[in-house]
């Protein structure tokens, strides 16, 4: 009496076809391995050294009507900033909202809070600025004797793209 066996039984138990078994289900595993690691791999961040650099933002508020003299004014002192150190990301004005027309904004990066302090004291310093600083006062808006000038120093978030 003859007895059939099921053909996916006997190509497993057959020696002939164990052996493919084998490299098939090692495939498998290392390829699930190789993408888990893959995957863990690519989602790594960059160590990155321990940054003190800061943001100053500059906000002037200028008297109605100023806003464009004191623009002018800083096209020339922009030339004493950089000869001091002191790295203007950019010079923005607002363009279309009537409640920011007379505002003049820029911002500048240092490498630390100290940077920071010992430029703008060399850039005060410097016997070219007092004219500058004198032709900017009556521009400015004041508030209980104070200049109207928003300054803000402000640091890079990790995910940030400028750091």
């Amino acid at each position: 009496m003859f007895r059939r066996r099921k053909p996916t039984v006997s190509m497993i138990r057959g020696s002939k076809f164990q052996g493919w078994a084998a490299v098939c289900a090692a495939a498998l595993v290392s390829f699930a391995a190789g993408s888990l690691v893959t995957t863990r791999l690519r989602d790594l961040n960059p160590v990155r050294a321990e940054s003190h650099r800061v943001f100053e933002l500059m906000i002037y508020h200028a008297v109605p009507g100023k806003g464009p003299a004191l623009e002018s004014l800083f096209r020339d002192v922009s030339k004493l900033q950089t000869k001091h150190g002191l790295d203007v990301i950019g010079y923005w004005v607002p363009d279309d909202d009537p409640a920011w027309r007379d505002t003049f904004i820029y911002l500048v990066a240092h490498p630390s809070r100290d940077e920071a302090a010992k430029n703008w004291h060399a850039l005060h310093a410097d016997p070219e600025f007092p004219p500058y600083r004198k032709s900017a006062e009556p521009l400015i808006q004041r508030a209980d004797d104070q200049f109207k000038v928003d300054e803000v120093y402000m640091r890079p978030t990790d995910y940030s793209a400028m750091q």
